[in-house]
């Protein structure tokens, strides 16, 4: 394995000491990076951050015992239902200790390069980004008028 997964940490304890614990878990951490490929593929961008900020309450509850915890069933569900469409074919590079992804495909992925490669489209528009950055940005000129006494 290389390495892979591997690590050496100090953390923090339940009872709030620190312990220093090594752990080995390659083929946890091959199928974690598959899976983000996945996710990033197939699920937008408030999603993510919304399973990431849950994912650590999630290991908050398992790690103080807490298996059986409505929240953690509740987690669950959600989880289940976001990742329905996270599926499809990652492929990975194994070299000295990293993971490297080289491919990725799913019948559910929501890039698409006819529209996200900024060329010209029906989809997509450059036109629409000067209106866009002008709204976005609203609030900063705002605060720059306020700062300049405007």
């Amino acid at each position: 394995w290389n390495g892979i997964g591997r690590i050496d940490m100090v953390e923090n304890r339940l009872v709030g000491m620190k312990s220093r614990g090594v752990y080995e878990t390659p083929g946890g951490t091959i199928l974690f990076n598959a899976v983000r490929e996945l996710e990033s593929l197939t699920l937008d961008r408030e999603t993510i951050q919304v399973k990431d900020s849950l994912a650590l309450k999630y290991a908050e509850l398992v790690y103080a015992g807490r298996w059986f915890d409505p929240l953690r069933e509740s987690m669950d569900a959600f989880m289940e239902k976001i990742t329905e469409t996270t599926t499809g074919s990652v492929t990975l590079k194994l070299y000295k200790g990293s993971v490297s992804v080289t491919g990725r495909t799913s019948a559910y992925s929501l890039y698409r390069e006819d529209i996200s490669s900024f060329e010209s489209g029906d989809i997509y528009n450059q036109a629409d980004a000067a209106g866009f950055i002008r709204l976005y940005g609203l609030p900063m000129r705002v605060r720059a008028m306020l700062n300049k006494g405007i």
